[in-house]
Parts: C-alpha cells; sequence; structure tokens
C-alpha cells in the first residue's frame, strides 16, 4: 500500500484555500467551479481550518443564515485532522472511517502540502485489490 507523499505526487499536490475573512459564498463559489467538497482555510501562510459542504449545510442552511453575510472563520472546523506524508493509504481510511471526515489535509511540519479526500483513498484501495487480484490470477494459472 502506498505512502501518502506517493499518492499525493500521483494526484498532483497543493490545496484549494480560502483565508478566514472570507464570505461563505465565496468558498462556495470556489468549491462549485473546482468541483470539490472543501476548502482548507489559510490564515497567514498557517493551516487554520478546513471548510466543508456538510459545514455549510449544518452551520448555514439549517439555521437560516445568509452565505452572503457569514464569513468563513463563523462555520469552518477550526480542529483539523491531518495527516504526515509518511502515513498509508491504509491508516488514513481507518482515521477517515472512525473520525468520520472525507478530507485530510496533509502537512510537513507547519506547511500544508496537500488534501486527500475519501475518493482518492478509495480510488487507491480499489487499484490495490485490483493489482493483488491479478498477481492470485497469475499465480493460480501457472
Amino acid at each position: 500500500m502506498r505512502t501518502v507523499m506517493q499518492l499525493l505526487q500521483a494526484k498532483g499536490g497543493g490545496a484549494h484555500s480560502i483565508g478566514p475573512g472570507a464570505r461563505v459564498i465565496d468558498a462556495l463559489e470556489l468549491m462549485a467551479d473546482k468541483d470539490i467538497g472543501a476548502l482548507v482555510v489559510v490564515d497567514n501562510g498557517k493551516l487554520a481550518g478546513i471548510l466543508s459542504e456538510r459545514d455549510y449545510a449544518r452551520k448555514v442552511i439549517l439555521h437560516g443564515k445568509s452565505s452572503h453575510d457569514i464569513p468563513v472563520r463563523e462555520i469552518m472546523t477550526d480542529k483539523v485532522l491531518t495527516v504526515q506524508p509518511s502515513q498509508t493509504v491504509e491508516e488514513c481510511m481507518a482515521l477517515m472511517t472512525s473520525r468520520r471526515v472525507r478530507h485530510l489535509p496533509v502537512t510537513e511540519g507547519e506547511r500544508l502540502i496537500g488534501v486527500l479526500s475519501i475518493g482518492d483513498l478509495v480510488k487507491e484501495m480499489i487499484a490495490d485489490q485490483e493489482q493483488t487480484i491479478k498477481q492470485l490470477e497469475s499465480y493460480i494459472h501457472r
């Protein structure tokens, strides 16, 4: 199973981000434009939080607030679960499952180097299983 760094290199590193003072509507427009479900919130070059579609649904829509008037900092998740580049895809999947999150920022020290989604991990696990099946089939047919 590959490491987080190997997966990031294959998918292309980096992450889409927004500042904590930006309006929620601007964050939503960026997520829609990039076809992503979450943005990392960066303040003065440091990871300050994460804003997901789930945050929006639960903290804006359900409370009858307007996304035009609220800054990102009011609804972002500020206790961000992160992973390191050396961790495995399996470790990340277990973490996402147990903590019920869909996005994991990847940090090296205090530097943000990427974001993994549940989709990235599922895709990798399926590819790994397909490879194992091919190897087993090859072994059986010898």
